[in-house]
């Protein structure tokens, strides 16, 4: 690997940095997908025990969407091809990489229901055993897969965030491997390897313009540290700008960059995979949109719908709601003169609905409802094979 360092970033959070100077440019290695990026990935000059295919998916050129649109720049990045149909089985496979050569056997996180899925499918392959915190409305089809792939699913009463902080803690306590998007920062250089296959499938250039949903805010921050440590390692002058998209229904970041008051309660959004009404890295990530030259856009369920509909029916692509956010995000900041008509963008479809996936684990997981409380969670876990010393 390149040299690595994990410092505490401007904003608190972990971060890897590298001797840009000395390590190879990204796609250098001999690894598969996401692991042909040695050069800039915090791990050993190894091939990886993780057993799944992760990265590599396609840079889509839909010319019928760029037609009907008059858009003829548009890139569509398509992380819907992998084990979980979602962008995070990039963080899911770098952590459980790490995982595997350290010896863990138990692997957490806390999800609105993509990642927690991304682990479940990811943990099971790899032969860990999966514990997962989620909020009490996270989708009962999500927890069903989850559980049938053998993860133990606790949802918690009291929402994302306290099953965000249940799951820090119940990590630290128990010594499992702790998966959380963001402040593991291996989710983070996970992601980061998207904007490396942009630029690599765009014939080693950058496009003018990025456009991402934001959640959590990992997947922005991973892209445009990637596109950064490109412009580091004399890959590309300049970072593209940086278009982030949040849905109308739980919009936080976007009314801060704005400066509108924010409701005290959100009403919800189709989109769940991007509904966090308490971003974990939210100052990052407005100070990324910044730094890039870029903006925040807002759009409505119906848009988001449509926008699905549209990559459907238009461009062959399945994706479930959060996954069309940045599609939907792009024809508003068409339509608001953020974006020009013959630049070059990239949209991420970050996810599909539902994947088939893998058959079940031969053993089943459980799900127990439960309030934000250790001992709850270590009562629960009595008598399964997870360890809760």
């Amino acid at each position: 690997m390149g040299e690595a360092w994990l410092e505490c970033g401007d904003h608190g959070h972990q971060t890897y940095t590298y001797d840009y100077a000395r390590s190879l440019l990204p796609g250098a290695g001999t690894g598969a997908g996401m692991w042909r990026y040695q050069a800039l990935l915090p791990r050993p000059d190894e091939p990886t025990r993780y057993p799944l295919p992760v990265g590599g998916t396609p840079l889509r050129a839909p010319r019928a969407l760029r037609q009907l649109l008059e858009l003829p720049g548009l890139w569509l990045k398509d992380e819907t091809t992998g084990p979980s149909a979602s962008n995070k089985d990039r963080a899911t496979a770098l952590v459980i990489d790490e995982g595997l050569r350290t010896g863990v056997r138990v692997v957490s996180t806390a999800s609105t229901g993509n990642a927690a899925l991304s682990t479940a499918i990811g943990g099971a392959a790899a032969g860990l055993a999966v514990v997962i915190f989620v909020p009490d409305d996270c989708a009962p089809a999500k927890v069903d897969l989850m559980v049938a792939r053998g993860a133990y699913v606790f949802r918690v009463r009291e929402g994302y965030r306290a099953a965000f902080e249940l799951s820090r803690r119940a990590a630290a306590r128990f010594t499992w491997l702790d998966r959380c998007t963001g402040l593991n920062p291996l989710t983070v250089e996970a992601k980061k390897t998207t904007s490396f296959e942009v630029w690599e499938q765009l014939g080693q250039r950058a496009p003018e313009a990025v456009v991402l949903p934001v959640g959590d805010g990992v997947t922005l921050i991973g892209a445009a540290k990637g596109f950064r440590e490109l412009v580091a390692c004399g890959a590309l002058p300049w970072v593209p700008r940086i278009i982030a998209v949040q849905a109308q229904n739980c919009a936080p970041l976007a009314a801060q960059w704005h400066g509108n008051p924010a409701p005290a309660h959100w009403p919800g959004t189709v989109a769940d995979g991007i509904e966090v009404p308490q971003p974990m890295l939210g100052d990052w990530t407005l100070d990324e949109v910044r730094a890039a030259r870029g903006d925040f856009v807002t759009v409505s369920d119906a848009e988001i719908l449509d926008a699905a509909d549209l990559l459907a029916g238009v461009a062959g692509i399945a994706s479930e709601p959060a996954g069309a956010a940045a599609f939907a995000g792009l024809r508003r900041a068409v339509a608001d003169g953020l974006l020009g008509a013959r630049e070059t963008v990239v949209a991420w479809v970050t996810g599909a609905n539902l994947p088939a996936g893998p058959a079940g684990a031969a053993r089943p997981g459980a799900v127990f409802t439960i309030s934000a409380d250790l001992d709850a969670v270590a009562a629960a876990l009595a008598g399964t094979p997870i360890p809760v010393p």
